[in-house]
């Protein structure tokens, strides 16, 4: 049998394209996109609560709910973007406070005590010199022979002035018309009150001039010039005078007697400083020496005055050999 002859190209089926073809569009009725809408606001409410919580995207991507539509991209607006960057700086600072809050809790405490400690300094200095504090009443102690109202009195100059202002030498030059005065020191008691304790000067003895007898201590400075003896003060007789070695020996001698055998010397001389010599008021002489073991001496010739009560002469000049005649 024969073939039978092949068609023509004409006559052949057209070759099928491979392109596909478009997708026709899916038609969506009202209830869809309903849903659609729904589900396009929540993702953009949780978009939302991530930017303010701190989230670093700077545009967000809501999905399609139905599984064929089209992603498309929402871009932010900028006062979320604001909000973003506010709460970034504040998370920020709070670690930065996190961080050094025991660095400024050290510095607060230092600078809370320098300023106090400045406070009180410039609180007390203020307080000290000024009228509240003024000198309204002065006190005068330690005086035995002086009257402390004229003592008080020659002060009065200082009543008014701050405590903390009195003028020593105002005060020194106040003091030196009492001779008996050996020295002095100035005590303020806030608010109102000074005290001046006052240490006397000791008389150690009277020496005899032309208009009397003039009362010294052992410096040799004049107290007071009378012209009767002064009761319980013994008569010097002193080779040199005031200005010698010996007068400085006798008074350091007399100073250092007891206070019952100081009563009982009625007077006393020396040409040196290690022959001192006293006579009692019983007729009795002592040869003293010079003021060296003084406190050894008078022990020695109260014993000897016990034991020798007829004895008319003492020697202790060296007290661990005592004579008696």
């Amino acid at each position: 049998m024969r073939r039978p002859a092949p068609l023509p190209a004409s006559a052949k089926e057209p070759e099928k394209d491979e392109t596909p073809a478009p997708r026709p569009r899916r038609r969506v009725d009202a209830d869809s996109a309903d849903v659609h809408d729904a589900r396009r606001g929540v993702r953009a409410a949780a978009g939302a609560d991530a930017e303010q919580a701190g989230s670093s995207a700077d545009t967000a991507v809501i999905e399609d709910a139905t599984p064929d539509a089209e992603e498309q991209a929402v871009p932010v607006r900028s006062g979320d973007v604001w909000r973003a960057a506010r709460a970034r700086r504040k998370a920020l600072r709070a670690e930065i406070r996190r961080f050094t809050q025991r660095s400024r809790r050290r510095r607060i405490v230092w600078w809370t005590a320098i300023g106090a400690v400045v406070a009180l300094v410039l609180g007390s200095v203020l307080a000290a010199y000024s009228p509240l504090f003024a000198v309204e009443k002065i006190t005068v102690a330690g005086v035995k022979s002086l009257d402390p109202e004229a003592v008080q009195k020659a002060l009065e100059g200082e009543i008014g002035s701050p405590l903390a202002l009195i003028d020593d030498s105002a005060v020194k030059s106040a003091l030196t018309e009492f001779p008996m005065i050996e020295s002095y020191s100035l005590e303020a008691r806030p608010p109102h009150e000074l005290l001046v304790r006052i240490v006397e000067r000791t008389p150690v003895g009277v020496i005899r001039t032309d208009g009397g007898y003039t009362l010294v201590d052992a410096a040799g400075v004049v107290l007071a010039t009378t012209a009767d003896k002064p009761e319980g003060q013994p008569v010097l007789s002193i080779t040199g005078g005031t200005d010698s070695a010996a007068f400085r020996s006798a008074g350091l001698v007399i100073r250092s007697l007891p206070a019952d055998l100081r009563g009982q010397v009625t007077a006393v001389s020396a040409s040196t400083l290690d022959d001192v010599t006293l006579t009692l008021a019983d007729g009795k002489t002592v040869l003293w020496g010079s003021e060296d073991d003084s406190v050894t001496k008078a022990l020695v010739l109260v014993a000897l005055i016990k034991s020798s009560p007829k004895g008319q002469s003492f020697d202790v000049s060296a007290p661990s050999v005592p004579v008696v005649r």
